[in-house]
């Protein structure tokens, strides 16, 4: 069989061939993807469906095409890996510090954040050191998707809970989840091309 020419087409930034490709594979998608009935409440296959759109939009530049059903096999990891990095925030619910919650600092939060990225400055001093930080994080959340940069935005840097994140995103406590692992793993990437910036393997 010969390789789909919208596949290659999107690679290359065709936006109208990646949507036409993701709905003749949604329904293969949906079909894949299973919930345990606990999570139900929290998490639909709708959840997962739309962080997979979003990310493959972002990540298929880099797709190599290996033959007929590869794209349908990397989205499926992709979806996967949504749902296994929703499950694990839903399973832990990891909320900031009270302290935190009631008066976040702008400062703290956003050395909290590189710490957690793993991500320091090269600058000698803190203070530049902080300053740096923040004029990085900055520019790295307007190069985010909208609904990434957000959801740092109020769980992260403010200090909000998942459960106040997914109220404002009108999203569910596990799309919120989702969207938070898509969100520092990009940031993680687009901090690393800073040259201020050293990130840990």
């Amino acid at each position: 069989m010969d390789a789909d020419p919208r596949v290659q087409a999107a690679v290359h930034g065709d936006t109208a061939a990646m949507t036409e490709l993701l709905r003749e594979h949604a329904a293969s998608l949906r079909a894949q993807l299973s919930i345990d009935p606990k999570w139900q409440s929290v998490l639909d296959v709708d959840d997962i469906l739309q962080v997979t759109y979003l990310e493959a939009f972002l990540r298929i530049g880099s797709f190599t095409e290996a033959g007929p059903g590869s794209l349908l096999a990397w989205l499926r990891r992709i979806a996967d890996n949504n749902l296994r990095d929703a499950l694990k925030g839903l399973g832990r619910q990891k909320r900031p510090p009270p302290a935190r919650q009631a008066t976040p600092s702008g400062d703290e939060s956003t050395v909290e954040l590189f710490e957690l990225l793993g991500v320091t400055t090269t600058s000698p001093s803190r203070v530049l050191a902080t300053a740096e930080m923040k004029s990085a994080l900055a520019g790295a959340l307007d190069s985010l998707p909208e609904d990434y940069a957000r959801v740092i935005r109020l769980y992260d840097l403010e200090g909000r809970s998942i459960a106040e994140t997914a109220e404002i995103c009108r999203r569910s406590p596990g799309a919120v989840h989702m969207l938070r692992a898509r969100a520092l793993a990009r940031l993680r990437e687009l901090l690393g091309e800073n040259p201020f910036l050293s990130v840990s393997a």
